[in-house]
């Protein structure tokens, strides 16, 4: 059995979607009570066990659940959420009593870290990168952070660690089953939303006199890409580190929005909009990530480029309507 937390959500329901497609039929879901568009998520799964997360926590820490690895997929993953009490009991201290289930019970685990973490990019997106230099730029980051600097921690005190395990800092995620996400959606997402709704397409005016606006530029990776590193890593439990899920490009978002309009065949329409206030000064204008590290280990796939991968995920948009 593999169990998934986060599994209702965006990258957690792909990467069940996935293992069922490769002919995993065993799968332990775990997540909160679901609502409705989130449900939505697990259609067409042909067999799976659900369990909400409390419960599933204290199953592994008793020792009850007989499973070939957790995915440790979810975690409040609002980047304006201000109540650190909040964060660090679902983000940190959720995530350390699985990280001990697991070490306990010798179960593999992969769990998701964030390019949050990085912060402004002033320190580099490598993910060989300490956990202490980098300052996010917004506390759901800071946790993502501090688990990360905790696992680094167990690692080198000689704790017990699962017998596998490794965390993904994923970068700007895009794809199907997102929906639920709202605000906090990839811009493609928003972008087809608007383009079908108006024609035209906001983006927020940059912050940074050297940076243009539509001039910020992200490393926006395809969800089904970051699915393979995933399984990958899990198939490969003699590889253990932090990696990096991204593509190794930086694309702006002019590049972005543009191959949303070319996917519809639409002239592109874009018209430049102030950045909401709980947004100032916790806004990453750039991100890249260093994608030696998965590769140098022994990943074979290659990155699906950024007008392919928008190509797609509006193909699959337009098929859902």
């Amino acid at each position: 059995m593999i169990a998934i937390t986060g599994a209702a959500g965006f990258i957690g329901s792909n990467l069940a979607q996935h293992l069922a497609e490769l002919g995993h039929r065993r799968l332990l879901l775990v997540d909160h009570a679901l609502t409705r568009s989130k449900a939505a998520n697990l259609a067409g799964l042909p067999s799976f066990r659900f369990v909400e997360h409390v419960a599933f926590a204290e199953a592994l820490q008793r020792g009850e659940l007989e499973v070939e690895g957790i995915f440790h997929l979810g975690a409040c993953s609002d980047t304006t959420e201000q109540d650190w009490g909040y964060l660090l009991r679902n983000n940190v201290e959720y995530s350390q009593r699985l990280w001990r289930g697991c070490a306990e019970c010798g179960v593999p685990f992969i769990y998701a870290s964030s390019a949050a973490t990085y912060g402004d990019g002033s320190q580099g997106f490598d993910d060989e990168t300490s956990p202490d230099r980098p300052r996010p730029l917004n506390l759901y980051g800071q946790s993502k952070n501090e688990f990360d600097r905790w696992v680094l921690e167990r690692q080198r005190s000689g704790a017990p660690t699962p017998n596998g395990w490794a965390g993904l800092k994923f970068f700007n995620v895009y794809g199907p089953r997102e929906h639920h996400k709202g605000r906090m959606a990839s811009m493609i997402w928003h972008a087809y939303q608007q383009i079908a709704s108006r024609g035209e397409v906001g983006l927020f005016k940059s912050a940074e006199p050297s940076i243009p606006d539509g001039g910020q530029r992200r490393d926006f990776v395809a969800v089904g890409d970051c699915v393979e590193h995933l399984i990958w890593l899990w198939r490969h439990p003699e590889v253990s580190g932090i990696f990096n899920s991204g593509t190794g490009q930086a694309r702006s978002f002019l590049e972005l929005v543009g191959a949303a309009f070319a996917a519809l065949g639409c002239e592109p329409r874009i018209r430049f909009i102030d950045m909401p206030e709980d947004l100032r000064g916790r806004y990453q204008s750039f991100t890249w990530a260093t994608m030696d590290k998965l590769p140098a280990a022994g990943f074979p796939g290659h990155p699906t480029p950024l007008e392919q991968g928008v190509r797609q995920y509006v193909a699959w948009l337009k098929s859902c309507h």
